[in-house]
């Protein structure tokens, strides 16, 4: 009888998992007790391919699927889609043996008979939030040992612009369907419109975009050997000719506000691209001998050749002497760029690394002028000749960069000095970017040249009057270049109208933007938001210990936010599996190393958190309703419980199910295992081995008060 129960819970469970979204298809075994082991053996995801065409509003999913029974005996269940509120089954195909297999739709009201008698078994109040949904359902005849099915799906949608954004939501979370690691996971969402595109952006998974036309863009979500445990969302917004500003918020209940603002730069490139300077300062000291020494020419001569006639450039190469590959700063006529490219294309590694007096040369060179300046530092070493001390380097090239260039650092392999490069980039208002052994030199500086080629809009400065807001991330906004964004988060206090005023300069004048916003002052809204906020915050604060050292302050404010939000930080990688330890956070004790693997591994994740734009995913974090749950010990709880005092409650029990029946939100919660730890108003509930088998009214009044 209790495996019997179990079933049927885990069957809810499988509804309940997917609040708020729909269930992508999943089969449903049907459970034979004769054969021994688990009454549900789930099948395993070959893949799962999911292709999106969104054209003005209306959005075609095409999802693709793969199951394998991996079992030793042959499986038989119910494909089962719950249908999306005012979506269209347009096709189905079930391949048995190379031929089709039709399925059928449910209308809304045997779709609810079917969860009414789930509910009744399992008595699970959760699956309510489905009942008056369509469903579209399969019979999956029996798939022997090691065969697969394959099973297509196509349904068509409207979205509805909220806030002037669209959100896409498909969702993606066969963790437990699958009983292996699905082999490849794959959404691509193809956007046409009949307005430029403004924003693109998705807060839960990395996604790469690249934008075609005006009027379309494309993004695309792709991993290998993977277990995704949350929804994809994908917001766009479609926008005029100039810059554009998009915003979303959430209110908690209990604190502060949180927002985002996205700012994206005009759909055309309206304005003839800025004359610019730049200059290359290129490593040749004997460590880049051999690939790094070939990548670095290569990517040279990727810039040179792309400069504009109006551009003027200089180039320096540099070991313990300093080489003036041009002479000075010198227009980029079609002669200056050929000797220049003769020059670089004979550069051999020797000798040792001055990189103070190099880049003393570089600003020396650079004067104050109505263009953008720009100086691109490659290097793969320490200092090793001249000045030697980090400290005495950022000051003395900050002080004569009088010219307010951007230094953008490339560091190449692990003996670079991380923290010097950070620490110049940062004083100097670039970024750094590591190439590190097995990546290409040439193709990160050619992407990154590209971007940088013409910028939209530079000098950006943001206030929002109206609203008292704080904590905002990143603190110095970059500049806005096209076929990017940038994402700005922060906090806000209390709420209402705003006005969000952008300034900049833009080509060759000052421009300023004003966007009327609502910040909500009830509770709700965009619940990622939070978790993206403490990321950025903690990297941060990272990078203050980096530069700086560390401090109780800064490592307690970092902890208390890693703990509150489930991130995994140098301080809290106790959390984390041993084998993925050194993927997610390096130890502590690295953080003030200055070169190394080490030093490049701790730039590399604090730079990650500083900005980051998709949640954290992990096996021990979940999110269930704006909350946080972290898997310690075999048991699931709420981020903010400390050790209160709890009413512990039997899994499966009555009191159990009067606990569903009295408050039926906490379903996602309870579907989260068999041990959860969660507050329940000003109480906290544990569910477990032990406690107690039937609420009494005096229990459920500590619930309510």
């Amino acid at each position: 009888m209790r495996k019997t129960l179990g079933f049927i819970v885990a069957l809810a469970a499988i509804w309940v998992l997917l609040v708020p979204g729909f269930a992508d298809g999943i089969i449903i075994p049907i459970p034979e007790p004769d054969i021994p082991g688990p009454p549900l053996r789930w099948l395993t995801i070959v893949y799962h391919h999911v292709t999106v065409t969104i054209e003005d509003g209306v959005a075609t999913t095409k999802v693709d699927q793969a199951f394998r029974n991996d079992g030793k005996f042959p499986v038989e269940g119910t494909y089962v889609f719950p249908v999306p509120p005012g979506a269209v089954i347009q096709k189905f195909v079930l391949w048995v043996n190379g031929e089709p297999v039709v399925g059928d739709v449910l209308p809304a009201d045997e779709a609810r008979e079917i969860y009414l008698s789930y509910l009744r078994d399992a008595r699970d109040p959760a699956l309510l939030e489905y009942i008056g949904h369509g469903a579209f359902r399969a019979r999956i005849f029996p798939i022997g040992p090691g065969e697969t099915r394959r099973i297509a799906l196509e349904y068509v949608e409207l979205l509805s612009p909220e806030g002037g954004l669209v959100r896409y939501r498909y969702p993606l979370a066969p963790e437990r369907f699958s009983a292996r690691p699905l082999e490849e996971v794959k959404v691509e969402v193809v956007l046409r419109t009949g307005r430029p595109v403004g924003s693109l952006y998705s807060p839960t998974h990395p996604v790469t975009v690249s934008r075609e036309a005006p009027t379309s863009a494309r993004a695309l979500y792709q991993e290998k050997d993977v277990l995704p445990d949350r929804d994809f969302i994908l917001y766009y917004s479609l926008t005029g000719e100039g810059v554009g500003l998009d915003f979303l918020a959430y209110q908690p209940d209990d604190e502060d506000g949180f927002f985002l603002v996205l700012v994206t730069p005009p759909a055309v490139r309206d304005l003839a691209p800025l004359p610019k300077d730049l200059v290359l300062v290129i490593d040749r000291s004997g460590s880049m001998d051999g690939e790094k020494m070939v990548q670095a020419r290569d990517a040279a001569v990727f810039i040179l050749e792309r400069l504009a006639p109006d551009d003027r450039f200089g180039v320096i190469a540099f070991d313990h002497e300093i080489l003036d590959l041009t002479s000075g700063l010198v227009p980029a006529s079609a002669a200056n760029v050929s000797a220049a490219l003769r020059e670089v294309r004979r550069l051999t590694a020797r000798g040792m690394t001055d990189i103070h007096d190099a880049l003393l040369q570089a600003m020396e060179w650079l004067k104050p002028a109505d263009r953008p300046q720009y100086v691109l530092f490659l290097t793969d070493g320490l200092p090793t000749a001249g000045e030697r001390d980090t400290d005495a380097i950022v000051r003395d090239v900050t002080a004569a960069n009088r010219a307010r260039a951007r230094v953008f650092a490339f560091g190449v392999g692990y003996d670079v000095n991380a923290q010097l490069l950070d620490l110049l980039a940062e004083h100097n208002r670039g970024t750094t970017t590591y190439v590190v052994p097995g990546e290409s030199l040439e193709l990160a500086l050619s992407s990154f040249y590209t971007k940088i080629a013409a910028p939209a809009l530079a000098d950006i400065a943001l206030q929002v009057d109206g609203v008292e807001v704080s904590d905002l991330y990143p603190v110095e906004l970059p500049d806005l270049f096209y076929g990017s964004q940038i994402a700005l988060f922060g906090r806000y206090e209390g709420g209402g109208e705003a006005t969000i005023v952008l300034t900049g300069v833009r080509g060759a004048e000052e421009v300023q933007f004003a966007f009327d916003v609502v910040f909500p002052d009830q509770a709700g809204g965009a619940e990622f938001l939070p978790r993206l906020w403490a990321a950025r915050k903690i990297g941060h604060l990272l990078n203050i210990i980096r530069f700086e050292g560390e401090t109780k302050e800064l490592k307690d404010r970092i902890i208390e936010l890693a703990t509150k939000y489930g991130i995994a930080t140098p301080y809290t990688s106790f959390l984390v599996r041993e084998e993925a330890r050194a993927a997610i956070a390096p130890p502590p004790d690295t953080l003030m190393l200055t070169y190394g693997a080490p030093a490049v591994g701790a730039a590399q994740a604090a730079k990650s958190l500083a900005a980051a734009e998709a949640a954290q995913s992990a096996d021990y974090v979940r999110e269930v309703g704006g909350r946080v749950f972290l898997f310690v010990d075999g048991t699931w709880h709420e981020s903010t419980y400390v050790g209160t005092p709890t009413v512990d409650l039997v899994y499966l029990s009555d009191a159990y199910f009067e606990l569903l029946d009295q408050f039926p939100d906490v379903g996602p919660i309870l579907a989260l295992g068999e041990r959860v730890i969660f507050r329940l108003g000003m109480t906290w509930v544990r569910i477990g081995e032990e406690g107690v088998t039937e609420l009494t009214p005096e229990v459920l009044a500590q619930f309510r008060s």
